[in-house]
Order: structure tokens, then sequence, then C-alpha cells
């Protein structure tokens, strides 16, 4: 049973660590031990949760301890220990995400860098605290006014103010961008606020004046309301003036008022009182509460002209409503049930879900389920502190044609983390890859083989059977034109040009030509024709194939029934279908070439025309089991080394003779065509059955 995590008190966390900071100073040169009281402060005002603070003072004791997880559980229990735990790690992935000559590269790829920071955070107050960081450290910037302030800035603008928006933590979000714009443009602050304060008087006094009013008239109305100003944030101001292309002087809400009342019904009730008693510009209205924002905030927004005729936003809302616009999710997380050190199982659902509103992939979805949150994606870095995207369960060969293809083609070697890895490794998020590659390579058959594991990314795989088409298509050919060029040499044909012949054959290109002949699709009879051409025979006629070994038949009275095998008339095999006993076959008178004998489902024998069909005759097998018939047979298979060799042993134990053998290769499997002499089907099958069982054959068939 898990023993029970200590209590925390937030004056002894901090009576720990305050010798353990001492002297100790962050990257920025704000003293660690003030960092750390400064991130407490923030959080205060966000969220009541003594893990959360105590992990805020604990956030830079990892590395300065011997067993710092075992020394975090015994002190300050298990929860606070993993958000430190947690946090070190964000913080080492958003220190890796800078390039090593200091600039911000945050900014050029935010997106990334933030799904990277999510896909790391198992809890969702993580976050709060890279946030909160982010936002003393730019305090301590402006109070210091040290070097480094622009470029903190601009990583905050791209990256951290967005997710405290997403999370609707608006008092953080407001500062965070309040800050980066002193920072970033510091003349277009300064102006804003120069603006601001030489018209506080006549704005507060316009306010105040607005706020007795609206009391009065809800008052009157029996309604229960808190009315009060409401300050304007410089970074918004700023932005509206660069969207709408408006001066100060022309925007509407630097001059507003809050109206808090208990239901949504007081909110339009207030907000039809309002439209009854001043005068309303109506273009600026909207109804968040109907239809809310993609961050969830709801308010109804109305623009009225105040006492001294000067534009007055109205924003009128529930306390549920403010609380939420105020603080946003982070203030609805309580620990309802139980004991605080389950937070993690209370809060698991509504991290799924702030994940995936966070992947920012619409302005407006449903929250998902958790399955349906479940990271697909791996967030990996390059040395260059570059952050790239890849599916779950990546290796380095996936990492490497992410990059470049020629790099994945020349991949031999990763290190991940400094550390050399098989290429099989899976990746895991927040790690640093370094691809070792050779000056010349080419990627391996087995990283297409899935139960190696070398590739997880079907882009990798395409990549490397692209490379190893590319390499036979380049060898059929080379194959193809020697083959060419041997035909025209037995022709006596060397002076034609293979564009001439390719057209004449109905190839496009000479590429296409040679490909053709490599795949022994084209042979040298197609050539010879083409540069010859003869007079068509009848396809009737099938004199044209070549004669096996005349066999000796009978002829039987007046039935013309022709037995294969027996002394007299002239036969012949059809070399077409290659029929063997026990196959239904049928003859074929020819003219001057005896009788050739095909089989009953031959597809020549199907198509012909009615002339054709008197020309068949009633044939049967001999009775003579000596008699020995020629077979196609194909069998197709892996490559590797001794294959044809242990075909060849099968066909000798099984006493069949080749009497031809022909190779190709497929896309990377060879095809191999063999005519054996078999004395009947029996043979046949047993010898097939046979080289089926040899290692790396697929399949072998007649053809």
């Amino acid at each position: 049973m898990e023993e029970s995590a200590p209590t925390l008190n937030l004056a002894d966390v901090r009576r720990i660590i305050e010798p353990l900071y001492e002297g100790q100073k962050l990257f920025t040169g704000e003293s660690v031990m003030a960092h750390a009281e400064g991130v407490v402060d923030i959080l205060r005002g966000i969220r009541d949760d003594d893990d959360l603070l105590a992990a805020a003072y604990l956030f830079c004791v990892w590395n300065q301890l011997k067993n710092p997880k075992e020394w975090l559980t015994k002190h300050f229990g298990r929860q606070v220990c993993e958000l430190v735990a947690n946090l070190k790690v964000v913080i080492d992935v958003s220190e890796k995400a800078r390039s090593r000559e200091g600039e911000a590269r945050i900014s050029q790829q935010p997106d990334a860098v933030r799904r990277l920071l999510l896909a790391l955070c198992t809890d969702l107050r993580v976050v709060l605290l890279r946030l909160a960081s982010r936002l003393q450290t730019l305090r301590y910037f402006a109070a210091t006014k040290a070097p480094g302030a622009k470029e903190y800035g601009a990583e905050t603008l791209a990256l951290y103010a967005p997710l405290a928006n997403r999370l609707g933590i608006w008092q953080m979000k407001w500062e965070l961008e309040d800050l980066s714009l002193r920072f970033t443009e510091p003349e277009v602050f300064h102006t804003i606020a120069n603006n601001l304060e030489e018209t506080r008087e006549e704005r507060v006094a316009s306010i105040q004046e607005a706020v007795r009013r609206i009391q009065a008239l809800l008052a009157s109305r029996g309604i229960q309301a808190s009315v009060s100003g409401r300050p304007k944030h410089i970074y918004s101001i700023w932005k509206k003036m660069c969207k709408k292309n408006l001066k100060f002087e022309q925007l509407f809400d630097v001059r507003a008022i809050r109206i808090i009342v208990d239901s949504v019904e007081k909110c339009y009730e207030t907000l039809s009182l309002i439209q009854e008693s001043f005068e309303v510009l109506s273009k600026e209205f909207d109804d968040y509460i109907a239809k809310p924002k993609p961050n969830g905030y709801q308010s109804l927004h109305t623009v009225i002209v105040g006492s001294r005729g000067k534009p007055l936003e109205i924003q009128i809302r529930t306390r549920a409503m403010h609380e939420f616009a105020e603080l946003g999710v982070a203030a609805h997380w309580r620990y309802k049930e139980g004991s605080k050190r389950k937070a993690g199982e209370h809060e698991e659902d509504r991290v799924a879900w702030l994940r995936q509103m966070l992947a920012w992939k619409s302005d407006v979805q449903a929250a998902p389920t958790p399955e349906a949150a479940k990271d697909e994606h791996i967030y990996v870095l390059t040395p260059q502190g570059k952050v790239l995207d890849l599916p779950a369960g990546s290796t380095p060969i996936d990492f490497a044609y992410l990059l470049h293809t020629e790099l994945g083609h020349r991949c031999r070697g990763a290190k991940v983390d400094g550390v050399m890895v098989p290429l099989n490794t899976k990746l895991q998020s927040g790690q640093t890859v370094e691809i070792i590659a050779a000056k010349v390579g080419a990627p391996s058959r087995d990283w297409l083989n899935p139960d190696l594991g070398f590739t997880a990314s079907p882009r990798s795989r395409t990549k490397v059977r692209q490379w190893f088409n590319a390499q036979e298509m380049e060898q059929a050919l080379t194959a193809g034109r020697e083959k060419i060029d041997k035909d025209l040499a037995r022709l006596g044909k060397t002076a034609v040009k293979l564009e001439d012949l390719a057209k004449r054959l109905g190839f496009n290109t000479v590429d296409d030509l040679c490909l053709a002949a490599g795949k022994d699709e084209l042979g040298q009879k197609a050539i010879e024709n083409v540069l010859a051409p003869r007079p068509q025979k009848n396809p009737q006629e099938e004199e044209k194939l070549e004669p096996a070994a005349p066999k000796k038949t009978s002829e039987h009275e007046k039935g013309k029934i022709l037995v294969v095998g027996v002394d007299s008339l002239l036969t012949q095999l059809a070399r077409c279908c290659h029929p063997v006993p026990p196959d239904e076959i049928v003859g074929f008178v020819t003219r001057g070439r005896g009788v050739t004998v095909h089989r009953a489902d031959c597809p020549n024998i199907r198509s012909l025309d009615e002339e054709g069909r008197d020309r068949l005759i009633e044939v049967s097998w001999t009775q003579d089991e000596s008699s020995v018939f020629p077979v196609q047979i194909l069998v197709i298979a892996a490559d590797r080394m001794g294959l044809l060799k242990d075909i060849s042993e099968i066909l000798s134990r099984e006493k069949q003779s080749i009497s031809a053998m022909q190779t190709v290769r497929v896309k990377g499997d060879v095809h191999m065509t063999f005519t054996i002499e078999i004395h009947g089907k029996d043979d046949l099958n047993r010898t097939l059955a046979a080289i089926r069982e040899v290692k790396g054959v697929f399949s072998a068939r007649r053809t």
C-alpha cells in the first residue's frame, strides 16, 4: 500500500531549498531564489494548490541532488516529485529548441514547439508552471533592463501567450503580451502607454459618472449587480489598431465598464435596460453567451455613448463567467473528491480535452474522448534545435528520411541524446537525434521488413521501395539495351537507330523499349518481324509454333480418334497450353504439319471461328506409362543465395528433366520459368508441392 505523502508547508519548503539556491543565478542573470518566489506569487493568484506551489519552489533542485527522485518523494510526496521531474524535461527541451548561437528558434517554429511541450506534459499543471516562469522572467527583464529581453519577448508572443489564451488564463496572458510588446516594439508600447496616461483623468471621470448612472438604473429595477471600470491592456489596443487600421482616438473600448450579475437571465435583462437608457452604437454588439469564443469566454458586449460623447464599452456577465474570464480553466480545477494526492487521476479526462483543444486544429471543436486525444505523434529535435513531427513508434531511419531522402539512404547509425543506439530504436518525444551517414550508401531490404521494426513511417517505406524500384529499373534498362543490341547484331541490323525501332514497335521512348526487352516482354521475333515484315498468317494456322519432338499416333476407323503416343499420324503438343495427361485435349488439323494437340480450355481453341472448328478432331492419351510430356512451371520466390540450387535438387529428386529455364527479377522478387518433362499430372502436382516447401518460395504453379 502506498504511503501517504507528507503534509506540505510552503514556509518549510522555502526554508529547505534556500541553502540550495544560495548564490545561484539563471541563464538570464536572475537569482534562482528570486525567480522561484516570483513564480509562486504568480501561481497563488491562479490556483490554490500546495503541490503546484511547492513544485514552483523546487523547479531548480533536480540537477543539484544525487538522487533527486528519492529525495523529493520522501520530503514532498510523489505528486510534487512528478511535477518537478516533468517540468525539468520541459525546461531542458525548451532550451534545446533554441539554437546554440542564442537565436530564439522557438519563435520560428511555434506550432512544432507547442506540440512538443504539450506531448511532454503528463500533468497540465506543468504548463502553468512554465507559463508562470516565463512571466516572472519578463518581469525581471522589465525591472532590470538586462540584455536578451527582445528574444524572450518574441518567443512569448509566438508560443507562451497563445498557450495562456487557449487555457483561458487571461490575467497571465495580458501581462505576457504587454511585457513582450514592451520589449519587441518599444516605441509602439510607449506611444500607447503615453496616450492612455494623457487621457486618464478624462477617462476616469467619464467611467465613474457612467458607473453611478448604471448602478442607479439597475437598483431601480431591483437587479443586484457589481459595476466597475475595466482596464484595457496595451497589446490588445495595438492589435486592434493594426487589424482595423485605426488611430488611438478611434477606438471604442479604451473606456469600458463591467457589470456582474447573478444569472444569465439577468444578463439579458440588464442589456435591455442599458440599450433603453443610453444611446447605443448598434454595430458594436456581441453575444458571447449564446456563442462563446473558442477558448470558452462568455459575456455580452455592447458600446454606448457616454455623457461626454465618448464611446464606452459595456461587458455583462455572471459571476461564474467572470471567474472563468479572469482565471480561466485553471480556476475550476479543484480537488472535490478524495485526497489531493489523487489529483492526477481526477484531471486525466480534462487534460485529454485540453490537449486537443490546444492543438488548434480548428477554432471551434467539441471535446473529444480521452481515446481520441491519444497522442499519435512524437516530437524530436535535431542537434540544431529544430523540432520534427513523426508518427508514434518512429525510428532514427524515419527521422533521417524526414530530414532528407539522401540522408535516409546513407543512414548507417544514430545517436539519441548523445548515445549510440540501434537503427530500430523507437524514439520518444523530447529526444535529440543525430544521424551518422556514410558518404555513399544504399538502404537495406531489411528496412521494409515489419517484423524487424526499422521503419514506422509510410513515407520512409515508400522512399526505400522507390530506391529499390529505381535500381531494378536501371538494371532492366541496361539488360534490355544489351539484349536489343545482340538481337540486332544477330539479324545484321546494327545500323538501325533505337529511336526508330522504338517508334515502329509502338514505344514512346528508347527507355520504354529497353525496359520491355529487359523484362522479357519483347523478344527477337518481334524485332525481326518489324524490321522484315512478312505477310500475316491466319491465326488459326498454328504451324508458326515450333513443333515439339514428334509423337506417333494411330487413326481409329471412322471416328478419327487419335491416340497420342501410338505409331501413325504425325502429332505435336501445342506450346501455347502444354497439355499433359490427364488434361482434356482436342486435336487441331494443321496444313502440312499433322495434328497439334491442345488442352480443351486453351484460349486459342476457344477463339476459333466456325471454319477453324471444322478442323478439330477427337484425341486421347496413350496408356503407355513410359511416355513423357513437356510442361512449363512458374516459380515466384524471394531472391537469395542458393535458391536455384535448392529447386534444382527438388527436380532431380523427383527425376524431372529440365529442358529450358528462364529467370526474371520483378520488384525485388525472382520469377523462374522451367520447362520440365513429366509422365502425367500426378508427377506435376507432386513436384510443385515439393517446390513450394523450399525456403523463400511464394508460389509454384503450372503456366
